[in-house]
């Protein structure tokens, strides 16, 4: 399997628009983030997590040309705002598949009610095979997935394992449940999105603390705000299998 880091930014992605913060004016590529999201490729299968406002220009980089899937974690724009951009995937190959909550379902049929038509729908418009997900194991390809429930603020999100790599981006807490599902799991993907706390996402501490009770072989950080600092600076930091994910960053597993 292979993972690309398409996006590793937070909401508003860095450098964020008219900020003079030294993280976004910073010239090293490592430090200018999209908006979160990973490829996942294996065998003959692509699938994406979350497509937000900047999934074309993603896409566009990866030269990307296929695509079975995109899997949602919860319904912020920063992660569903890019659904239109699928339309290139929707003229070669028919309606793409989606997979989220029954809630984000509902909320992405309010916002992108034109997709979804089913009577008189513009001609120009993607279309998509909604699949509901819930907390239970569930078929991509010829993958099992498992989700992992946890805590967005007071808003449930899913977080995904697929075999030994595990996606949570968004989570402020999670049951014990839920983390023994993450056990056994080699790479592990995890939000942190700065050092001081945060209502609603995981900061370095917490992020940290989490990668040491599930002990998987390596572990690196997305969904990052300019206000964690410059990516070089950090990663000098972190335990010796931690690592700040970045733009175009690609991991085998």
């Amino acid at each position: 399997m292979k993972v690309t880091f398409l996006g590793t930014g937070t909401s508003q992605g860095i450098p964020v628009i008219g900020s003079t913060h030294p993280v976004c004016l910073s010239e090293n590529p490592k430090d200018k983030r999209l908006r979160v999201s990973v490829l996942i490729e294996w065998e003959r299968y692509t699938y994406v997590i979350d497509c937000g406002p900047d999934f074309r220009q993603q896409m566009l980089n990866t030269k990307c040309s296929r695509l079975d899937g995109v899997i949602f974690t919860h319904e912020h724009a920063d992660h569903t705002a890019g659904l239109d951009d699928i339309r290139p995937f929707y003229f070669k190959q028919g309606d793409i598949p989606i997979y989220a909550h029954n809630r984000v379902l509902k909320a992405l049929k309010d916002r992108f009610a034109y997709i979804f038509e089913t009577e008189n729908k513009y001609a120009g418009a993607p279309g998509v095979t909604p699949i509901r997900i819930e907390n239970k194991p569930f078929q991509i390809g010829n993958l099992t997935v498992e989700p992992i429930n946890g805590m967005h603020y007071k808003l449930q999100v899913f977080g995904f394992r697929f075999n030994d790599f595990a996606y949570l981006t968004d989570m402020k807490t999670i049951k014990d449940e839920e983390i023994e599902k993450l056990k056994g799991v080699k790479v592990l993907v995890v939000n942190a999105l700065r050092e001081t706390e945060h209502i609603s996402h995981f900061n370095l501490e917490e992020a940290l603390a989490l990668i040491t009770i599930i002990k998987p072989e390596r572990a690196y950080l997305t969904h990052i705000s300019h206000m964690l600092g410059f990516h070089d600076e950090v990663e000098k930091k972190l335990p010796k299998n931690v690592f700040l994910a970045y733009d175009n960053l690609q991991i085998n597993i």
